[in-house]
């Protein structure tokens, strides 16, 4: 179905459901754009201490390249939070698999780009705009898999969509494995980065669009023709007063709390474990990302599930308390190359990462289908300009104790314990149907 097809389609009226091969299709191609997102997310945490090393040369130090790395997650970050929202706001405007499309084609050519970088400022600048692309995919292909499939259904998706990103950051970690990333050989990983392209093409020309969104479009293009009129109740302005401010407001707290902690707590064991250990064994790092990779793909696949057993809010409670507990362990009972330190990496990159399969079920649930691409988008990366801050004062934070990973980790890691107390204001959405 082409994107002229989609726009005659739904200002005839109402379109059926997709039919079976249709929502695996999209299933497919949303979980792949996914976990090439993943992959782009796990790409600097393995490759940042050998950009470093290869770019500042004998400027290097520890402190310095420590610095570096909070910047370029503080950079994906705030392009992650601005892409989210804008590219967000564009699935809602002219279609989820459109804007599906667009952002896997920015976060894979800049990505691509990285690979002819000369400076460290030349790379972060394309960190911000791999974000643009990374922020977008998230609500586009999270909301496009919810509308497209039964609402019996919407768990297990939930759950599918959720363990892409870290199936995404699990493969890149056994390819660093197999082929070790050095201040000598880290370009090919970057053009490897760029592949996923072929997919945004595909997405955009040939994947079915949500039969949720075409009626809804039919319906407001069928109420106000000029075009004017219908750009009025524009759907990031309607977000911003009620009866929807209170839902936006709770999804940026509550998406914004695992990601803060997940980028400003959990992601320094593994420069801290290239530190320790990359002397004698260079491919320790992405041992250590795969172990965490691992446990996080079966912790976002699973979250999902638990939310649905337990229900939205005493799972997310649960989650936060236990997460907190887990990564004040990783850092503080255990360290790299000791015996325990990789099963409470395990352990960590599991708990940690069932808000990753609660979010997919929770976020579109929260929303209307009008402004659903919005407001997910909205509140899953509003949580990243909070993120970018929260990285920053982490990266300030690790260079005012002197370079001490297991302090900066195990301070930050309170983070996640405003989880236990945020999630009462919420509304509880458990057994809620997405409307038509």
């Amino acid at each position: 179905m082409t994107p002229e097809t989609t726009i005659n389609h739904a200002s005839l009226g109402t379109p059926s459901s997709l039919g079976r091969a249709a929502r695996w299709a999209v299933l497919a191609a949303a979980f792949s754009g996914l976990l090439f997102d993943g992959f782009e997310l796990g790409l600097m945490p393995v490759a940042s201490l050998s950009v470093s090393r290869s770019l500042l040369g004998s400027q290097c130090t520890k402190e310095l390249a420590g610095d570096w790395f909070a910047r370029f997650t503080a950079s994906l970050m705030l392009g992650a939070a601005v892409g989210g929202i804008v590219l967000g706001n564009l699935g809602d405007r002219i279609g989820r698999t459109r804007a599906m499309g667009v952002s896997i084609l920015f976060y894979s050519l800049f990505a691509g780009l990285g690979a002819f970088v000369k400076t460290q400022e030349q790379m972060l600048i394309l960190r911000f705009l791999v974000g643009l692309g990374v922020g977008g995919m998230w609500p586009n292909g999270v909301v496009l898999v919810s509308e497209c499939w039964p609402n019996a259904s919407r768990p297990i998706v939930a759950g599918v969509m959720g363990a892409g990103i870290n199936v995404g950051i699990l493969a890149l970690s056994q390819l660093a494995r197999a082929w070790p990333i050095t201040q000598d050989s880290w370009r090919w990983l970057f053009k490897l980065a760029a592949v996923p392209g072929a997919l945004g093409v595909i997405v955009i020309f040939f994947l079915p669009e949500s039969p949720k969104w075409l009626a809804n479009r039919g319906k407001r293009l069928e109420k106000s023709p000029d075009a004017s009129s219908t750009r009025a109740g524009s759907p990031l302005r309607d977000l911003f007063r009620p009866p929807l401010l209170r839902l936006t407001l709770v999804g940026i707290v509550l998406a914004s709390i695992p990601l803060v902690g997940a980028w400003a707590a959990s992601k320094w064991m593994i420069p801290w474990a290239d530190e320790l250990a990359s002397a004698k064994h260079p491919g320790y790092k992405a041992v250590v990302q795969g172990w965490w990779a691992f446990g996080a793909t079966l912790g976002s696949f699973a979250g999902a599930q638990v939310a649905a057993w337990v229900g939205r809010r005493l799972s997310y409670c649960l989650i936060s308390l236990a997460t907190t507990a887990l990564t004040i362990a990783m850092f503080q009972i255990t360290k790299p190359l000791e015996p325990a330190f990789l099963p409470v990496v395990f352990a960590q990159g599991f708990v940690a990462t069932l808000f990753f399969g609660w979010l997919p079920l929770y976020l579109p649930e929260l929303f209307p289908t009008r402004v659903r691409a919005t407001g997910s988008g909205l509140a899953m990366n509003s949580g990243r300009f909070a993120t970018a801050i929260g990285v920053f004062i982490s990266g300030a934070l690790f260079a005012a104790v002197g370079g001490s990973y297991p302090v900066v980790g195990a301070f930050c890691a309170l983070i996640y314990a405003l989880g236990m107390i945020a999630i009462w204001f919420a509304p509880d959405t458990s057994g809620k149907n997405l409307e038509d």
